[in-house]
């Protein structure tokens, strides 16, 4: 970690309960989900962290409780360094309040999220969908999600698979 950052990281730590990690050399902060937003203005407006790279989620099912992260990097263009923060959901009906307030530019990022994993941004200006059709049913980049595939078909198995197609192409 920077020295220049210790003092950022310490305040953080002590105003929010955020939780510090390092991991090859990058800094992670685990905070909970209902400081996302005051600590996303403490980066942006105390610390120089003044552009928001992304907004994405991992989710972590079976293996963890809490099931989600929502991950924010921001970076701080005069130390040239990233912060990833960090906010752990459940996995019961996720939300967090939107960041919306913080960067404007969260707003295709939160959708993004909320369509592909399902996590809804309290507070967002349109939350609907932005990569799959509006009438899509779940959220393709859950881990329970069900996997939708076609067997290949190779010399040896094609008229076997071609029975089972109901339009077959010859």
């Amino acid at each position: 970690m920077l020295e220049t950052l210790k003092p950022a990281v310490a305040a953080l730590q002590n105003e929010f309960g955020a939780e510090v990690q390092e991991f090859h050399g990058e800094l992670i902060l685990i905070v909970k989900p209902e400081n996302n937003v005051e600590t996303l203005y403490a980066l942006r407006d105390r610390f120089d962290f003044n552009l928001l790279v992304a907004v994405t989620a991992v989710d972590y099912w079976p293996a963890e409780t809490p099931r989600f992260h929502v991950v924010y990097l921001v970076l701080s263009m005069k130390e040239n360094f990233v912060v990833q923060v960090r906010v752990p959901l459940d996995g019961n009906n996720p939300s967090l309040r939107t960041s919306e307030t913080v960067w404007p530019s969260a707003n295709w990022y939160e959708r993004e999220v909320f369509d592909m994993f399902g996590i809804r941004f309290d507070g967002h200006s349109d939350m609907r969908r932005i990569i799959m059709p509006y009438e899509w049913e779940g959220h393709p980049l859950r881990k329970d999600y069900p996997l939708g595939y076609e067997e290949v078909a190779f010399t040896f198995n094609a008229e076997e698979i071609n029975l089972r197609k109901s339009q077959p192409k010859s």
